[in-house]
């Protein structure tokens, strides 16, 4: 039987959390498998934690194969690993060290109980899809392809952005706003739901459109399907705008103009049986919780 390879990538900022870490490695090296870490990880594990480990190999840049992707920290980092998987399909376990943890959403204290369940085959995945930006006028400086969002948000803290719509080389409508999210169903419990955006469950094939601070009270988020080509053009009066690509920013132009589309491929999100997108809501946003029981 082949041994199983985990590529581990984590949070380097999380020292008080090196019991979960040093728990996920003592497991996986109990149960024979080949462990590959990311570089960074690596030197803050050995350097700044003290931990001896001898992995089977150092992840550098996105050259690695493996059959599972353990993300410790938070959405964050989860992020960070889904850029750097790409278009490999290897599944990816979110294990929460960070804070609230939608996408890393399973329990620091639970990872022993997690790996068992992978070895097991006791897990399932998800498919979630992505968004893929391309500039015209501009060459993109990040990666390209969002599991959460696209935001175009303006420069300075003064004047908002006009932002101009096209669906489809139709016109939509010209936001007046601090700026746009363009999201994925995952994104909808992100960026998105601050600014009043739906929740969407991952399995849905939408983008979110939800402006950042309109300046109007009849402007409301609005779903599409995701076989939409998305056109913006963006005017400022300083000329430039900036893009966040789940959180990797570039700033441009305002002759630049964008276009966004689902991506070829998708992120495949490793998931515990017995756990739903429902009992996630409850758990991390106290879906239908009422105070008001405990006075």
């Amino acid at each position: 039987m082949n041994r199983k390879r985990f590529a581990l990538f984590g949070n380097i900022h999380q020292a008080k959390k090196s019991s979960s870490i040093r728990t996920l490695i003592s497991v996986l090296e109990q149960r024979g498998t080949d462990i590959l870490i990311d570089r960074p990880f690596y030197d803050y594990l050995t350097t700044t934690l003290g931990f001896e480990i001898h992995p089977a190999a150092l992840i550098d840049n996105n050259d690695f194969e493996a059959d599972v992707v353990v993300s410790m920290g938070g959405d964050g980092t989860f992020l960070e690993a889904a850029s750097r998987v790409r278009n490999k399909e290897i599944p990816i376990l979110g294990i929460n060290t960070g804070r609230l943890g939608f996408l890393a959403d399973v329990p620091a204290d639970e990872v022993e109980c997690a790996v068992e369940d992978i070895l097991s085959d006791q897990c399932f995945t998800e498919r979630h899809s992505l968004l893929e930006v391309s500039m015209e006028g501009a060459d993109p400086e990040v990666y390209p392809y969002a599991l959460n969002e696209v935001a175009v948000l303006k420069r300075d803290n003064s004047s908002m952005i006009s932002i101009e719509v096209e669906i489809n080389q139709q016109r939509l409508t010209t936001y007046q706003a601090d700026g746009l999210i363009i999201s994925t169903p995952t994104g909808s419990t992100g960026y998105a739901l601050s600014v009043g955006g739906p929740i969407v469950m991952p399995q849905c094939q939408v983008i979110g459109l939800n402006a950042v601070a309109p300046h109007s009270l009849n402007v409301r988020p609005i779903v599409l399907p995701d076989t939409v080509e998305v056109r913006l053009h963006v005017r400022s009066r300083n000329h430039q705008f900036l893009v966040a690509v789940d959180g990797r920013s570039q700033a441009c132009d305002e002759h630049v103009s964008l276009t966004l589309r689902r991506a070829p491929y998708d992120i495949h999100v490793l998931k515990r049986a017995g756990t739903s997108p429902f009992s996630t809501l409850r758990s991390k946003l106290m879906w239908g919780s009422d105070y008001r029981n405990n006075e």
